[in-house]
């Protein structure tokens, strides 16, 4: 059975088609769907009952569910969301105002194994399809009852290590037949490819591009990212640029800070020389604690001087406000969700 989320609007068309289904039925599909958010083809109002039941046999909408919900008292939603193989990712919702983020996993464990993150805590089971990504923000608009406004794909795995499925349900979330949501305000994060970020340049893609980079210098980053081991800085740096010249988007540099490890007065000297030779911003996050993990968040003193630090060296950096902690839902604390 096809994933119907897998699917652009021409394949949608040709498997009507193959119904002897004139073409403006594919429209109707996409609208129930994508617009209404009706996942159940049996609700399809002005599609005849009869191709209602082969639709069904035929297609799945939802492959995955929610085996899991847990509320953070800040409002944050997370979803541990269960495949039919019986594998799982967690995914998240973030509200702020009239803003409905959806932090989306692209791969079931990470292989990255970055040393202050859940995420990767025992390596990498599968990659996600397409339509598994963008499925993700169906379960969590039924959760919140409103729709998803933007997208940060930051959750569990490497983006650009399950790169055609990422860029395809990009695709498929700005697509106007489709999810709708402006390319402004999708962001994908990836711990530093530059050949894959050289690829995402190529795409006709306005989307924002941030970079987990968490150390200012090669030796220190290599420690906290294995996977950083065969990408010295200054090629990432000249990706990183590459993408702007292309894509006239700035980068965004993440940067979690870990109390005596990459919070010195020298690594913010070191992080404002890299910040001064690219277009981008800087966010900082502090650490969020991880059972089993020996690192911890600097006092906010100690945030707010090395903030101060780039901000003379004329860096724009910001301070991300940690959300749905309690409920093991903020930066680096998403994993498979064992147990259930």
């Amino acid at each position: 059975m096809n994933h119907l989320l897998d699917m652009t609007p021409d394949a949608v068309a040709g498997e009507l088609a193959s119904l002897g289904q004139p073409a403006y039925r594919a429209g109707q599909v996409l609208e129930w769907v994508w617009r209404r958010g009706v996942t159940d083809f049996a609700e399809m109002a002005n599609l005849p009952a009869e191709l209602r039941r082969r639709l069904a046999d035929r297609l799945a909408i939802l492959t995955g569910r929610p085996a899991r919900r847990t509320d953070a008292a800040d409002g944050v939603i997370k979803l541990l969301v269960e495949w039919p193989d019986h594998r799982h990712v967690e995914t998240v919702l973030i509200p702020a105002g009239g803003r409905r983020t959806a932090c989306l996993s692209t791969q079931v464990g990470c292989p990255v194994g970055c040393a202050f993150c859940a995420s990767g805590i025992g390596g990498l089971e599968r990659t996600l399809s397409a339509g598994e990504i963008v499925e993700q923000i169906f379960h969590l608009q039924a959760a919140c009852r409103q729709r998803v406004t933007h997208v940060v794909v930051m959750g569990m795995g490497e983006p650009l290590l399950n790169y055609d499925a990422t860029v395809a349900a990009v695709r498929a979330m700005i697509d106007p037949a489709r999810g709708g949501i402006s390319a402004r305000r999708v962001t994908v994060s990836t711990v530093g490819l530059p050949n894959q970020i050289r690829r995402l340049a190529g795409e006709d893609l306005p989307i924002t591009l941030a970079i987990s980079l968490h150390a200012p210098n090669d030796t220190l980053r290599r420690e906290l990212i294995p996977a950083a081991r065969g990408v010295p800085l200054e090629e990432l740096i000249r990706a990183a640029a590459e993408f702007f010249a292309r894509r006239h988007r700035e980068v965004t540099l993440e940067y979690v800070l870990l109390a005596g490890v990459n919070d010195s007065p020298a690594c913010a000297a070191e992080l404002a020389a890299i910040a001064r030779r690219l277009r981008c911003n800087v966010n900082l996050i502090r650490f969020n604690p991880v059972p089993g993990l020996d690192f911890r968040a600097p006092d906010e003193r100690d945030v707010r001087g090395f903030r101060d630090h780039l901000r003379a060296a004329g860096v724009n950096v910001h301070i991300r406000a940690s959300r749905g902690a309690d409920a093991d839902a903020a930066c680096g604390q998403l994993r498979r969700g064992g147990g259930v």
